[in-house]
């Protein structure tokens, strides 16, 4: 069962590549960031999908939340999350695929607008109870279920998950976690 609203976000610690001040052709490092970095204090949009590089993912649900990122800040929203059970390293080549423009500031996030979070271990989505596969017809291994949510100091405000879920189902469907129905949440309340 899925956390629901009113419910603590979980307690975990991504592993992030990060810049550093080096002037090597790879200037980065690891760094341990927890959710209460991320989220304490803040009220964050976070939006989950299955994959980096997937069709959905590329095409629409990353895209949508980029070009909104604007409109979104501006209603009481401190940032917006994509987090997805990938690495670091997929994330940040995604991201760079999308167009996406990189913060090349020492320890930022990556990226200037939606910031790409990677839970390769899954520890963040088997907690939220939102982990799925699709083995069947994709080949996947555990992947996120697609969802969006409004995170109020770890505290989940709204969450949005795309219906029905089905483990290892053939659709992917993709209805509310979008930008639009967050969007017409944010600008409603």
């Amino acid at each position: 069962m899925s956390l629901r609203e009113g419910d603590t976000i979980p307690n975990v610690i991504f592993k992030m590549r990060v810049r550093n001040n080096s002037t090597e052709d790879n200037p980065f490092e690891w760094k341990d960031v927890s959710t209460n970095d991320l989220f304490s204090n803040k009220r964050i949009v976070l939006f989950s999908l299955p994959g980096a590089f997937t069709p959905t993912c590329s095409s629409s649900h990353l895209p949508q939340y980029e070009n909104d990122y604007t409109t979104i800040k501006k209603l009481n929203i401190d940032d917006v999350y994509c987090l997805s059970v990938n690495d670091a390293f997929v994330m940040r080549q995604w991201g760079i695929s999308q167009n996406l423009e990189e913060d090349i500031t020492p320890h930022s996030l990556g990226f200037k607008n939606v910031k790409l979070i990677p839970d390769g271990a899954a520890l963040f989505t088997d907690k939220m109870g939102l982990s799925c596969h699709w083995i069947k017809e994709r080949g996947f291994g555990k992947r996120s279920w697609r969802y969006s949510m409004v995170v109020n100091n770890r505290v989940i405000e709204k969450l949005f998950i795309e219906e029905p879920k089905i483990e290892d189902s053939e659709p992917d469907p993709f209805k509310v976690s979008d930008s639009t129905t967050m969007l017409h949440y944010l600008q409603n309340i």
